[in-house]
């Protein structure tokens, strides 16, 4: 009567669209979680946006001390200098 059109697309028709929407729909929920920038939790958010507060010059001193960038002499040169008085006392 209609030329085919009665049985509708048929199962293998049916099955193909409810594939055809779970991929649509998981290709755009991928986009959109790659897109937008991920949520996170209070402490990482913590972590992210907090301002490390800039060192003392003391601990300047003591980090380039303990990396080898000077020796003692100039340390306690320059810890005097600071009015620290924190030379390391050996020589």
């Amino acid at each position: 009567m209609m030329n085919g059109w009665d049985n509708g697309m048929g199962t293998g028709g049916w099955v193909m669209m409810v594939v055809l929407w779970i991929v649509l729909i998981g290709v755009i929920l991928w986009a959109i979680t790659r897109l937008l920038p991920s949520r996170r939790t209070d402490a990482q958010n913590a972590q992210v946006h907090s301002v490390r507060e800039p060192e003392a010059p003391q601990e300047i001193l003591d980090r380039r001390l303990a990396l080898g960038e000077i020796d003692t002499a100039t340390y306690d040169a320059l810890s005097r200098k600071l009015g620290t008085g924190a030379g390391t006392g050996g020589g």
